[in-house]
């Protein structure tokens, strides 16, 4: 499945706004789309709950996977964004 890494952008990592944003843009796509952090479980990017559960704070290296590119992108630079700005 193809990947990406990227940095985690938001002041106070995928928190509560962040997350629901994520999960938001992630549940109008048409494929799957998981976060996963350096030695975690995936999550399903879908749940703003899941999201938060990987602690991931700013900084923090995620791994957006999908099996549609345009998908792993937009989550990929949501993730990458200061959703709290």
């Amino acid at each position: 499945m193809p990947s990406k890494t990227v940095t985690v952008g938001s002041a106070v990592g995928l928190h509560a706004r962040p997350a629901a944003t994520i999960a938001a843009a992630a549940a109008g796509l048409s494929a799957p789309v998981t976060l996963a952090t350096d030695g975690g479980e995936p999550v399903d990017a879908g749940s703003a709950l899941l999201i938060m559960t990987l602690g991931a704070a700013k900084g923090d290296s995620v791994t957006v996977e999908s099996d549609d590119e345009a998908a792993l992108t937009a989550i990929a630079d949501l993730v990458e964004a200061d959703l709290d700005a």
